[in-house]
């Protein structure tokens, strides 16, 4: 996990605190319309522990997550990466909608990065 950029390592920490921001606004209106919430409530926490796992690697801040609830993270993170990579291969070249993506994957990847280096 050595060798990232100070400038990489705020990006990836602000993509993610946009994606947390996604999701709770996906989570709200999916709550007032009483649609099923259980998936976006996983990918919520699940990129929460991300954004932990990073500032523990990076900032040794500490975290507050079981070795289970990091585990099951990594799950769904790696889990949402191929649907991310297909938009990102569907969008065009050049367009604000790509590197959003583009800094999603590497903040995606960055987290899980993290992850596994401290559940070894």
């Amino acid at each position: 996990m050595e060798n990232v950029l100070n400038e990489d390592k705020l990006e990836a920490i602000k993509s993610l605190q946009s994606t947390i921001n996604k999701l709770e606004n996906a989570l709200s209106q999916m709550t007032q319309k009483g649609a099923n919430t259980t998936l976006v409530k996983k990918r919520l926490k699940a990129v929460y522990i991300g954004l932990a796992m990073l500032e523990s690697v990076w900032n040794q801040k500490p975290h507050q997550y079981t070795p289970e609830d990091i585990a099951e993270a990594r799950n769904v993170i790696t889990g949402l990466l191929p649907s991310i990579e297909n938009s990102y291969a569907k969008s065009k070249a050049g367009s604000p909608q790509r590197t959003l993506l583009e800094r999603r994957i590497k903040s995606l990847e960055l987290a899980v990065q993290a992850i596994e280096d401290i559940s070894t």
